[in-house]
Order: structure tokens, then C-alpha cells, then sequence
């Protein structure tokens, strides 16, 4: 038996692998071909350790027993890793081969896992480079025992954390800060046998946390019905194989297009959850708005966002997705929700439908290359009487920790704001219970500033070209305020 591994040599382990493809491929490109790989490679010695157990087991009889009923994945005679790193030349075809072959043999809970890649492409990819990841991702036996589910899934995150890092601005697809997302689960407090739901679900990171408050909490997990949807083929591939990394066999990711083509239909409707989390891309212009005018499922009930912010087709949505009782939602968005001019009728009558139970401010820098300040919309069909008609503020911005360009929530943070959400006490310049009345008065803007006072923000450490993104996104802010601000007292500069 192989010495189990630690998680530092895991991370290592995983790394080292996009380390060799620095010189062939772009840094955004890295996830198109290591996680396949890794995952190709975990399925297989996973296989191999299930028939070591199942020959101790049943002996002579075992070829009595359906490969379905001794495996949970399937690989084909001819596909398994071995077969392919014994492979020298065309290698990139024998690697394709194996994932398509792999794909049939498991139905449609595989289909399109492996993604597209372009291995065969030589000159991206030569047969030396191939042979140099199968030699490297050889060197460590992924079995479950010298590496169990919860410490692969923890590689696996930290692998998609550091191509978030390499990979510039297109790292909002796929990945959320991790502290963010903990937050949001705690502040919903998702319980046994519910069903979870992410619209836009990258690698699907707030499914996982959910499944993860629970394992910490000592309550059954395996019940939490999961679901998902993901726009990027690649992405939602990440995602499907994020959750059978963290040993999450049951669940549900498509992928397709959330406005135009919702998932998840029940009898002509769309299908409901106890919990939505999410986290939208932001203020998308390519749309089909005027497919979501006449939406079939009611999901303009509030109005439709201009051509420019699709923000409240997904805020809708997700209002459309939530149970009639027991379904809540966190959504992680740009300020701008709160107090854009052209999204105040909406808004209006948003605050009106008393959905929404809290809305948190959180400190800049936590979304990815965005200096910009994040804030988490908190929504419940049925509130808690001590809250009906009235919304919690809270003025978190000081609530963040930074260290070499990075930004995120400590325990302390979370525990803090949490806690705060959970209780219906005041705190100065920090959260505070507002009746709608108070919101009506001012034109139903929901910017957090007009109800709870802000403390100031420790001093940190910017390079320039962090103050420059900085400054630029707060003078957006500040034109977009000033401007709500001025249509309140009916100015008009000309």
C-alpha cells in the first residue's frame, strides 16, 4: 500500500502538473487540461483499489458479479490510465479515445465530463509534453485510502483557486472567493434532505459548501438534493467533476443557458428549491431581453432589466426558484442592484413583495481582479414575524482581511456577521432593522450607507495599479450615487 498523501505534496502534486505546461499553454487554458487529466487519473487507481477489495472478497466468484455493482465508475478494457501512458506516439488521440470510451461506458452522469480540449493538436501539445503530464500525474497513487475524498476535493479546490490567480479576468466564471461563499451558507443554514440550487454554478464551490456546513454541523449529507446550471461547456464540466471529487455521487448540472433555457421544469413551471445560492455574472448586455418580456414562466414579475444589466433577470429567477415556504436565497452582486435609476420600479417593487430579509455590505477586493465592493442580498418567502416589513442592513466593508493582493473573510468575519443576521439587536455604525416605510421615503433605494453609518476602513497596502482599478471602480460608484441622489431631489444638471 503507498504511504497516504499529505495535502501539502497533493498541492504540490497538482501544481507541478500546470508547471509543465507553462511554456505550450496559456495560464487560462491550464484548467482545460490538467483537471481532466487528474480526474482520468483518480477514476482509474479508484477502479483498481475497488478490484483489489472485491478479489479479497468474493475470489473466483467475482466475474459473477456486473462491473455496475462492484465499480462507481466504469473503465473500458483498453482505456484504463495504464493503457494510455504506455502509449508513445499520438498520444493526444489515445487520450481522447479513452475519455470519449469512458463517457459511454457511464451513461449520461459522465457525458461530456472530460470536456473539449484540444489534445490533438500537436503543436500545442507534442507527444513528449503528453507523455511528461502522464509520467508526473504516474508518480502518486490517487486511491481512496492514500487519499480520501475530503483532501482531494480540498487539492481540487485549491488547483481551481490557483488557475483563478493565473488566469486574469476570466476567473469570475468559474470561481468565487471561498470565504464569501462560506459566509452565504452560514447566513441560509441549509438543513438535511433539502434541495440546493445554483443557477450559475461555475465549478459549482456553493453547492459543495453547502454539503460542507453540513458534514462540519455532524448532520446527514448525502440527502441534499443538488442542483445546478452553468452556461461554459468547460466550466460546468469543472463543476461536475468538482462534486464526484468531493465523493458527491447525486446530483444534477446542465449545461445551458439560465434565461434562455432554464433546467429545471415541473409541469409547465419552474422547478422549486429550499435554497438558492449564487453568484450572477454581472450586469451582462448580451441577453435576449426581449424573450424574457413575454417569459413563459413568469420570470418578469418585477419588470424587465434594461438591455444593458441583466441583474434582475437573475435576481427573478431565482425569486421564481424558491419554495413557498421554506425557499431562501443569497446572492452575491454588485452594488449597483441597490440604487441604479434605471432598476427602481423594479426595486420598488421588490422592497413591496417583503422577499427581502437582509441585505450586507461586504469590503472591496473580494471579487476577483475587481477592486469593486461586493454586496450579499439575502431573500425569504416567509420571514420571521420580528422581520416581516422591515429589512437588516448590515455594514460589513470593514470586515476583511488583506495580504499580498489578496482579500478575504477570517471566522472572526464570518462568525461576526452571522451571528449579527441571526439576531434581531441593532449595532451601531454596523446593522440595523429598517421598516419599508423608511425605504418608501427614500424612493426605495436600498444603498446601505442612507440606513446604517460606515466606521472607517483600516489603511491597507495597493500597488499602483490596484489604487488605479480601485479609484476608477469607486468613481463609478460615486457618478452612479450622485446621480440617484440627484433624480431624489429632482435636479436636473442639463
Amino acid at each position: 500500500m503507498a504511504e497516504r498523501i499529505t495535502l501539502d505534496q497533493l498541492k504540490s502534486y497538482l501544481w507541478n502538473s500546470a508547471v509543465l505546461l507553462r511554456t505550450n499553454i496559456d495560464a487560462g487554458a491550464y484548467k482545460q487540461y490538467i483537471f481532466p487529466l487528474m480526474f482520468f487519473k483518480r477514476i482509474c487507481d479508484v477502479y483498481d483499489e475497488e478490484t483489489e477489495k472485491a478479489k479479497e472478497k468474493y475470489g473466483e466468484d467475482i466475474v459473477l458479479y456486473p462491473e455496475d455493482e462492484l465499480h462507481r465508475f466504469i473503465i473500458p478494457k483498453g482505456h484504463h490510465w495504464r493503457d494510455v501512458r504506455q502509449v508513445t506516439e499520438d498520444v493526444g488521440t489515445a487520450i481522447v479515445r479513452a475519455f470519449r470510451e469512458i463517457e459511454k461506458a457511464n451513461g449520461e452522469k459522465m457525458t461530456g465530463i472530460f470536456g473539449d480540449g484540444a489534445w490533438t493538436n500537436k503543436n500545442r501539445l507534442p507527444d513528449r509534453l503528453l507523455r511528461d503530464l502522464l509520467e508526473h500525474f504516474s508518480s502518486l497513487n490517487l486511491s481512496l485510502e492514500n487519499c480520501p475524498e475530503d483532501e482531494l476535493g480540498q487539492g481540487y479546490e485549491y488547483l481551481i483557486k490557483q488557475f483563478a490567480d493565473d488566469s486574469g479576468h476570466t476567473a469570475q466564471e468559474f470561481y468565487t472567493n471561498r470565504t464569501v461563499v462560506h459566509l452565504m451558507t452560514e447566513l441560509l443554514e441549509p438543513q438535511s434532505g433539502e434541495s440546493v440550487y445554483d443557477p450559475t454554478c461555475g465549478s459549482a464551490g456553493m453547492l459543495i459548501s453547502c454539503i460542507a456546513h453540513l458534514k462540519e454541523q455532524g448532520k446527514e449529507w448525502r440527502n441534499l438534493q443538488v442542483y445546478g446550471q452553468e452556461i461554459n461547456q468547460l466550466t460546468s464540466a469543472i463543476g461536475r467533476m468538482n462534486l464526484f471529487l468531493h465523493g458527491i455521487q447525486e446530483f444534477e448540472i446542465v449545461n445551458d443557458d439560465t434565461l434562455k433555457k432554464p433546467a429545471f421544469i415541473e409541469n409547465g413551471q419552474l422547478k422549486k428549491f429550499d435554497i438558492v445560492l449564487a453568484n450572477p455574472p454581472y450586469s451582462i448586455s448580451q441577453w435576449d431581453r426581449g424573450a424574457f418580456e413575454n417569459d413563459k414562466y413568469g420570470r418578469n414579475f418585477l419588470g424587465t432589466p434594461p438591455q444593458g444589466r441583466a441583474d434582475y433577470a437573475f435576481f427573478q429567477h431565482i425569486l421564481k426558484s424558491m419554495k413557498p415556504v421554506t425557499g431562501r436565497c443569497a446572492i452575491l452582486f454588485p452594488h449597483g442592484v441597490l440604487f441604479r435609476k434605471e432598476e427602481a420600479e423594479m426595486r420598488k417593487r421588490l422592497v413591496e413583495s417583503d422577499l427581502i430579509d437582509c441585505v450586507i455590505g461586504l469590503g472591496p477586493n473580494l471579487f476577483f481582479n475587481a477592486p469593486m465592493e461586493a454586496c450579499i442580498v439575502i431573500c425569504r418567502m416567509q420571514k420571521r414575524p420580528e422581520r416581516k416589513h422591515k429589512v437588516l442592513f448590515i455594514n460589513a466593508v470593514h470586515e476583511v482581511t488583506r495580504k499580498n493582493a489578496q482579500s478575504w473573510l477570517e471566522d472572526k468575519h464570518i462568525e461576526h456577521i452571522a451571528s449579527v443576521y441571526h439576531s434581531n439587536v441593532d449595532e451601531e455604525d454596523y446593522a440595523r432593522l429598517v421598516g419599508i416605510e423608511e425605504i418608501a421615503s427614500n424612493q426605495y433605494n436600498l444603498n446601505i450607507p442612507l440606513y446604517v453609518g460606515m466606521k472607517t476602513i483600516e489603511s491597507v497596502s495597493l500597488d499602483f495599479q490596484e489604487s488605479l482599478n480601485d479609484w476608477m471602480e469607486r468613481s463609478v460608484q460615486l457618478h452612479e450615487i450622485n446621480a440617484v441622489l440627484l433624480d431624489m431631489l429632482d435636479i436636473d444638471l442639463g
